[in-house]
């Protein structure tokens, strides 16, 4: 008579060691103990299912600090949108190398309630760094997309930030609904988060008007002096809330190329994200996923006319993105492009001067991070670190230095003169 022969189940599949509970084999643990086993893996599946497992892991901050702040003389304020643990990680990465200073500085993260984020965990984090001075802010109420270019149900809300707050900062993330700037949507372009940019739009808006009214008078027109920093996102949707439009695609819409090795062709000045992360599949854990590109400055800009750097310098910047601004909103001109002139990297606001849009990442902590160490492109063979390119690539470090230190000195500014 043939053998019967049991099934194969691999190793690694969890359900394999219990596949035959009842059949004996040699050494094999006695029922009671397969099944105490079990019970312990029960006893865990239902606690993390349950609701009080769920709530400690994904329960969103409810604080609303504006509710209840005093007025702005009271302390040194500084709003940021998207208070996200990868925003709150930069912040402090900021601090520890020496570029901001909060410890005297009162932070309050403004987000809406239906974002898609997981904003348990900033407060995990905030616990675990004992940032004390930080705090959140939680948009409750609803916005249809229609009504964000004008007064609705945060109006009264976002006075209440500004009118309480010395400086505002939007930082990056996914792609602007194309509907938002009336264009339709191309296939490259992801959304992801509605919600938030609902939000964050209808404050820039709010702040600095735009196209969309201009009989619309702006907070900043209270306060021209008010500092705001667009980072990568954050530019692009100040671009849009005062009235301007994206390029959805720059690979496909200003290099005309559709395909990663056509681009690639082209040489690095047209890389704005590193190309070869699309090539490989493990490139993430093994190559630098950005790029480090240089700037064009313009003469007539705020780089080169207050932060005192010449329009030959070409600093190096952190570049992770695949759109950029096509047409300026109100009151924008360009101050930076990339070197071939065909991407806009950075804009300042006419009227209210310390309004500046970027379409780089001055933030990331992978540029501090000296022992950090990558390869850039296959064929290299050392490892360097982002910094030591910044440090090598002068004056790129100073140009990150002076930036942040910039946009520092106006927030203490308006705190001195509220």
């Amino acid at each position: 008579m043939e053998k019967t022969r049991r099934p194969k189940v691999l190793k690694n599949d969890r359900l394999s060691n219990d596949f035959y509970p009842c059949e004996s084999r040699k050494k094999r643990p006695i029922l009671a103990s397969s099944r105490l086993v079990n019970a312990i893996r029960l006893a865990v599946v239902f606690f993390l299912l349950s609701p009080l497992f769920i709530h400690h892991l994904y329960s969103q901050p409810t604080e609303r600090y504006f509710d209840h702040a005093p007025d702005a003389s009271a302390e040194l304020r500084l709003v940021i949108f998207y208070p996200s643990a990868g925003t709150l990680r930069a912040l402090l990465a900021l601090q520890e190398n020496g570029f901001i200073d909060l410890s005297h500085v009162v932070v309050v993260g403004v987000f809406h309630s239906q974002e898609r984020t997981n904003y348990a965990e900033s407060l995990r984090l905030l616990k675990e760094k004992n940032w004390h001075n930080f705090h959140f802010h939680r948009v409750e109420a609803e916005v249809a997309a229609t009504d964000l270019y004008k007064k609705n149900a945060w109006t009264q809300e976002l006075t209440t930030i500004f009118q309480k707050s010395h400086g505002l900062i939007f930082f990056g993330g996914p792609d602007i609904p194309p509907s938002l700037y009336g264009e339709k949507t191309l296939l490259l372009t992801q959304i992801e988060d509605p919600w938030r940019h609902y939000l964050e739009l209808s404050a820039v808006f709010h702040l600095l008007g735009g196209y969309q009214d201009e009989s619309f008078e702006p907070l900043l027109a209270s306060r021209p002096d008010y500092p705001i920093l667009g980072i990568c996102l954050g530019g692009q949707t100040m671009n849009v809330a005062t009235g301007g439009r994206l390029t959805q695609d720059i690979s496909w819409e200003i290099y005309g190329k559709t395909t990663v090795e056509d681009l690639m062709a082209l040489g690095e000045v047209a890389w704005h994200t590193n190309p070869y992360r699309l090539l490989y599949p493990d490139f993430k854990n093994k190559y630098f996923p950005y790029e480090l590109h240089r700037l064009q400055l313009r003469p007539d800009g705020k780089f080169c006319r207050e932060m005192g750097f010449s329009s030959q310098a070409q600093p190096r910047v952190l570049s992770a993105h695949h759109q950029q601004v096509k047409k300026l909103g109100k009151g924008f001109k360009v101050i930076a492009t990339s070197l071939d002139g065909l991407v806009n990297e950075a804009f300042e606001h006419e009227q209210f001067r310390h309004v500046l849009a970027l379409q780089f990442h001055p933030e990331f902590p992978v540029l501090w991070e000296k022992q950090a160490r990558f390869r850039f492109r296959p064929e290299d063979k050392e490892l360097r670190s982002p910094y030591s390119i910044l440090e090598n690539s002068p004056p790129s470090l100073e140009f990150h230095k002076k930036l942040w230190a910039w946009f520092m000195a106006q927030l203490q500014a308006g705190f001195r003169n509220h």
